[in-house]
């Protein structure tokens, strides 16, 4: 399988200059099971700026192919290519992060893990944005690692910053709440509004209930409806059940039970048990 996808690899577009050839003859080599000679010619291309030289030298290390198998080494060209903005070497720093947090091949070390996905996600790595994020909820959590409310605000921060909505979306609760960082409803309101412009329906339900409650903010029903819908139709639940009390009750929007039913059964559809239990109640109210 290493074979077949290493030569998947190496059907790219190699870059030109005086390089190219290394790489060419090194393919070749590698093809012909020479692994010795491709890597020399691997580490030839690397030294001389190639980022497919370094990123398949890393290959090689990882894989222990005419090299003595060493991840530290293959982490290191993995990230020179990366640097080089190869997004192949990017990818492969995040599945050496998944490889560390879940102990597969190699002792389990969730900070080396996190240093891993955290230049996965610098290099533009989605997943490895995702799992940066997973990563510090374990340090919410205390689950694998000692609780570190600090750590996590540091990793959610990074994913943010990194145009990833869901790290965002964390660091609004963790300014929320307080956790790691002072209590501070003004940030939170702003990480919210980050989280929702990018895309991520559970910022905009948050940011809805900040309004609703005006912390942070003003106080706006009007507002805090908007964006329930948003996140409704972003696919969020609790944004249709928050939506369906915001008709019940008549805040922002005109008292309509109907519509607070029909919300109530969105958020239900999406396996929301607080949204059937609304459902339910206004159906045996004769709604």
């Amino acid at each position: 399988m290493k074979i077949l996808i290493l030569s998947l690899f190496f059907s790219l577009i190699f870059p030109l200059g005086i390089f190219a050839s290394d790489v060419d003859d090194a393919k070749k080599a590698y093809e012909q099971g020479n692994y010795k000679k491709a890597a020399k010619l691997y580490k030839k291309a690397c030294d001389g700026g190639s980022a497919i030289g370094c990123y398949n030298l890393g290959f090689m290390y990882e894989d222990g192919q005419g090299v003595k198998q060493d991840y530290s080494k293959a982490m290191e060209l993995y990230q020179k290519a990366c640097d080089k903005g190869y997004t192949l070497g990017c990818s492969s720093l995040w599945i050496m992060g998944v490889k560390y947090e879940e102990g597969k091949v190699v002792k389990q070390d969730y900070s080396k893990a996190a240093k891993l996905y955290e230049k996965a996600c610098d290099g533009g790595v989605i997943f490895g944005c995702y799992s940066l994020c997973n990563m510090a909820v374990k340090y919410v959590e205390g689950k694998g690692v000692k609780q570190d409310y600090f750590k996590a605000v540091e990793l959610f921060q990074k994913a943010c910053d990194e145009g990833f909505a869901a790290g965002c979306t964390a660091l609004g609760d963790m300014y929320k709440n307080g956790l790691g960082v002072k209590q501070d409803y003004f940030k939170a309101v702003k990480f919210y509004k980050k989280a929702c412009d990018g895309g991520s329906a559970e910022g905009c339900a948050l940011l809805g209930i900040m309004y609703e409650d005006g912390q942070g903010v003003k106080q706006d029903y009007f507002k805090a409806v908007e964006l329930f819908q948003k996140a409704c139709d972003g696919g969020f639940a609790a944004g249709c059940s928050l939506l369906g009390i915001m008709y019940e009750g008549g805040f922002g929007v005109k008292q309509d039970y109907s519509k607070a039913k029909e919300f109530y059964g969105k958020a239900c559809d999406m396996k929301l048990q607080l949204g059937c239990d609304n459902y339910r109640r206004l159906n045996e109210k004769g709604y």
